[in-house]
């Protein structure tokens, strides 16, 4: 039998290579397609490395002798370190064919082969993360992720808003980082080594302070609120396929790392539960609040990734308190359904950046309000951007509605047990998540509405047209995945039991099984239903159109004799009583014009929704502690022999400190 770690080691290697042909070959478009060629490899031996895994449920490690002073290093691949390798190739190769057209290296040929080089090594970076089981090495992996991403994320630098961007994406990576390594000196002290322990092992004393440390430094990560303020201008700025994988795979790391952590001890606090569950309803409202008022297409499904953080984190949350309580149904349900959430966005949210990417390719703009009718010109990418706007909505027969059904099923079972907990979290959620759902059906309506149907609003949107084969071929693979797991989910079920188990040990005797549990074989049912009923209605009108000739006339204009494409509706007009509705979170920026006389002059109505967090927090804080601290900045001079006496007098202070403490 062929070893899952040795696949997935293959396809990490394949991964990495595949940078490097653009920097050796003259023919720029050629080495494009042969890196495209060693991703799709890549991605075909770490995909068969991760179902072997996933599907015999075991454990299988190498040992590397590295000859550094930290002891053997270890890398691993177990159920849950499968899963999460399965978005990485997946979406990396789609990534990847999808850049041959979008990116193209013959168009782009100062910044192609640096694009290609830093997201291959992302990609191999991302795989040794969810491998690695020594602290050494995925710390190492870690920056090696932060470093490829932000090349990655800045190769058009000479945008200012790029740079701006990038700077800080990686002052927060760096901030994360170091939470860290405080994370990881003290799991090293109470395991002994640098070595992960295995699930259920620990019962710390430090077990707080470890959870507190992992929870900032893979929130950080993750964009959970109030620690994401650089994923927004991130993914905005980004090239589309880099904000598919920073989303879809990227942001998962801290999903990975917390869920990791957690596994590590035999018994938790009720509270760490309490608190996971609470910062994924503040971060799933946040997000989608905050999606609603944006004009910017790739802004507002940024804002969605920190929404569907939050689904995930809400997820998980209900697992931890189930741990806390023993309910053995609780753990299974909200871990279950934050895994399965974490593939599902893996695979709907880069299908909506690169769908984004495709119009902002036709179009030239990422505004909203300058796009209209699209749909007319781009059929394709139209029906996938609604089919992952169906599955991030959480409606069936997609995905998304799958792994938000199990979360709810382990809320609602937190109700019924509510004389087990005596505490309102679950009945407070429930309704949370549901409104944060109806809030997401809102906002897609605005940007499918606005985006794709009416009348072109700008010349670039009347002129457009479809994407070509490269960029639509990923695009059908990622919906394809979208549709296969809405309508089968009891097919996966197993898999999700498998990872469970692993995480906590002591289940695996209580025999507990999630599709029955979920009532997925019912799910699938309706599932099917549905989609037999959306393909009859589909034909239905077809047969109808095809008996008779369609004649075209005018919608109605509200009595005005010459209407234009200015008089639909806006991204700003369509919100416009949701965002009144949150204005105390949002804070709009609105300027009205003032309309007075008969014949008024030409005005404009401007509305923006500033990064409320960022600009009237974080910023103001920093700004203040630089200005508390400029009396040090004044031992900066600049004059080498200065900074040496500073050593001098550093390491003699040291010296003395030393020696009295010894004798003493």
């Amino acid at each position: 039998m062929i070893s899952p770690i040795l696949l997935t080691v293959t396809g990490i290697i394949l991964a990495l290579t595949a940078g490097i042909p653009l920097l050796v070959l003259t023919d720029q478009a050629k080495a494009q397609k042969i890196s495209a060629v060693l991703h799709t490899l890549a991605a075909m031996a770490g995909i068969c490395g991760a179902l072997l895994s996933l599907a015999g449920g075991s454990r299988e490690s190498w040992q590397i002798d590295w000859g550094l002073p930290f002891g053997p290093a270890e890398i691993a691949v177990d159920p849950l370190s499968a899963l999460f390798l399965l978005p990485i190739f997946i979406v990396s190769a789609c990534c990847a064919v999808y850049a041959l057209s979008y990116w193209p290296a013959a168009e782009n040929p100062e910044s192609a082969s640096r694009l290609t080089l830093s997201f291959a090594i992302l990609t191999a970076s991302l795989g040794i993360i969810v491998i690695a089981r020594h602290a050494i090495l995925f710390l190492a992996a870690w920056e090696i992720m932060a470093v490829a991403c932000y090349f990655a994320m800045t190769v058009d630098s000479r945008k200012k808003e790029v740079r701006e961007a990038g700077i800080l994406y990686l002052v927060t990576a760096h901030i994360g980082a170091l939470a860290l390594f405080a994370y990881f000196a003290l799991l090293k002290g109470e395991a002994g080594s640098y070595l992960f322990p295995p699930a259920g092992s620990l019962s710390a004393s430090a077990a707080t302070a470890i959870f507190l440390f992992a929870l900032i430094g893979f929130g950080m990560k993750a964009g959970v609120v109030p620690l994401h303020i650089w994923l927004p201008s991130a993914h905005a700025n980004a090239p589309s396929h880099v904000s598919a994988i920073m989303s879809g795979v990227l942001i998962k790391m801290g999903i990975y790392g917390l869920i990791r952590t957690v596994s590590f001890f035999a018994a938790i606090p009720f509270w760490w539960g309490v608190l996971v569950l609470a910062a994924g309803v503040i971060s799933g409202l946040i997000g989608v609040i905050f999606a609603i008022g944006q004009h910017d297409i790739k802004r507002l499904l940024a804002y969605h990734s920190i929404e569907n953080i939050g689904i995930i984190a809400m997820g998980t949350g209900v697992a931890l308190m189930g741990t806390s309580a023993g309910i053995p149904s609780l753990v299974m349900l909200g871990m279950a359904g934050a895994l399965l959430h974490t593939l599902n966005h893996a695979t709907f949210k880069p299908l909506l950046f690169l769908c984004a990417g495709s119009v902002i390719h036709s179009c030239g703009t990422r505004e909203i309000d300058r796009m209209g009718g699209l749909l007319k010109k781009m059929p394709l990418t139209g029906a996938l951007f609604l089919t992952g706007a169906v599955a991030i909505c959480g409606l069936p027969p997609l995905n998304g509605f799958v792994s938000e059904w199990l979360i709810y099923l382990g809320l609602f079972r937190g109700i019924i047990d509510a004389d087990t907990f005596n505490d309102p979290y679950f009945a407070l959620a429930a309704p949370a998540l549901a409104l944060i759902g109806g809030l997401a059906v809102a906002c897609f309506v605005k940007v499918f509405g606005i985006a794709f149907l009416g009348e072109p609003r700008d010349e670039r949107a009347r002129d457009a047209h479809e994407a070509g084969p490269a960029m639509i071929a990923p695009m059908v693979v990622l919906a394809g995945i979208c549709a296969l797991i809405g309508l089968l989910p009891q097919a996966v079920a197993p898999l999700l039991e498998r990872i469970v188990f692993s995480l906590y040990p002591g289940m695996a005797a209580s025999g507990i099984k999630l599709a029955a549990h979920a009532s997925l074989g019912m799910v699938s049912i309706v599932a099917l239903l549905l989609l037999f009923l959306l393909a009859g209605t589909a034909l239905l009108y077809r047969s109808r159109l095809a008996k008779g000739p369609v004649t075209a006339a005018e919608t109605w204009g509200c009595g005005y004799q010459a209407p234009t494409q200015r008089m639909q509706y806006t991204a700003s007009s369509f919100a416009a009583t949701l965002v009144g509705l949150f204005s105390g979170v949002l804070r709009p920026h609105t300027r009205t014009p003032q309309i007075q006389g008969h014949f008024p002059k030409p005005a404009s109505f401007r509305s923006h929704v500033p990064e409320a967090l960022l600009e009237g927090f974080y910023l103001p804080l920093f700004d203040g502690l630089n200005s508390r601290l400029s009396l040090v900045r004044k031992l900066q001079h600049g004059k080498l022999h200065l900074y040496i006496l500073y050593i001098v007098i550093t390491l003699l202070t040291l010296l003395v400190w030393s020696h009295f403490r010894v004798r003493s």
